[in-house]
């Protein structure tokens, strides 16, 4: 009982030293360190270990709307989670289209995450089109800022982060401690591969950006985003002509 009840008070404070503690705790009996990780735990049993360790109502998914995998994965352990939706301002019309999806077809809530400064607002004060030219401050201020903002009031983030994705993202862990926003960070699909996410979506009938199949296997905002060769990196279209690899929400 006074186990259970430290445990409550620690949630209710949203202590940091507990929450590092939770996440330790799963990295250790979840495996997954990134590289070399060897055997670790499936998508499906990382999402159960946090239903039983930290529950649902203080949990969120990220999603780019690029597909809707990860929301499916997290919604079948914690049904009616929120899915956080950054809207830059910025997206494709097929984007928002996926995002209205999830919301119409997922049992979970969809919350947008917007910047503190509308589109027209940031011309305004920082210059038109500032993702032009400074690709890191138009990031920071419409991704970075909002995220970290509506995270405070979490415990635990999902997120689609794939090793395979790019070498920035080859030693991403199952489970972690986020230091930068002071939760536990989960990538069930750390290990996957692009065949095992659209395998899902194949047959869960999950919903999927039709972008993917235009040309553009990575999707951000469309300013920054352009179509890649087939074969090349998928992430070679992201913030093409600038020395930016990543928006910064995940380094």
């Amino acid at each position: 009982m006074a186990a259970r009840e430290a445990r409550r008070d620690a949630r209710e404070r949203r202590d940091v030293a507990w929450l590092r503690e939770v996440a330790a705790r799963g990295a250790a009996e979840l495996g997954g360190s990134g590289v070399g990780a060897g055997d670790e735990a499936s998508a499906a049993q990382v999402v159960a270990w946090v239903a039983r360790e930290l529950g649902g109502d203080r949990a969120a998914v990220a999603c780019s709307m690029a597909d809707a995998v990860l929301p499916h994965v997290v919604a079948r352990e914690l049904p009616w989670v929120d899915v956080l939706f950054l809207d830059t301002g910025y997206h494709f019309v097929e984007t928002v289209g996926t995002r209205d999806a999830v919301a119409a077809t997922l049992d979970v809530h969809v919350v947008d995450v917007r910047p503190s400064l509308s589109v027209p607002e940031q011309d305004a004060v920082h210059g038109r089109d500032l993702f032009a030219h400074d690709p890191a401050a138009c990031c920071a201020m419409r991704k970075v800022e909002p995220l970290a903002r509506t995270l405070a009031g979490y415990e635990v983030w999902f997120t689609g982060v794939r090793r395979e994705e790019a070498p920035t993202r080859a030693a991403t862990p199952l489970v972690t401690f986020d230091e930068k926003n002071g939760l536990v960070k989960v990538n069930p699909l750390a290990a996957w591969t692009g065949d095992d996410l659209y395998g899902y979506a194949a047959r869960h009938g999950v919903v999927l950006n039709p972008l993917l199949e235009d040309g553009y296997p990575s999707i951000g905002c469309a300013p920054c985003t352009q179509r890649v060769e087939r074969g090349a990196d998928p992430r070679s279209g992201r913030w093409a002509g600038f020395d930016k690899t990543e928006c910064g929400l995940h380094t």
